[in-house]
């Protein structure tokens, strides 16, 4: 089973590595914090602890902030 990650400058076919991967799982694999993404799954936000599925499309985008 399969997912698509787009991230950055990637877009690559990812495996699912165990039964229930979430988007923290990705997250923690990536070394990214959950505070400082937003998560889409097949182009709808979720949150991180959505389920990843055979054939998503994971998107996470970088929030900027300052002041």
């Amino acid at each position: 089973m399969s997912f698509t990650l787009k991230y950055k400058d990637i877009n690559e076919e990812r495996e699912i590595s165990s039964d229930n991967y979430t988007i923290k799982d990705l997250l923690n694999e990536l070394e990214v914090s959950a505070q400082t993404m937003v998560s889409k799954q097949n182009g709808e936000l979720v949150i991180e602890d959505t389920v990843i599925n055979d054939g998503d499309e994971i998107q996470l985008v970088q929030i900027i902030y300052g002041g």
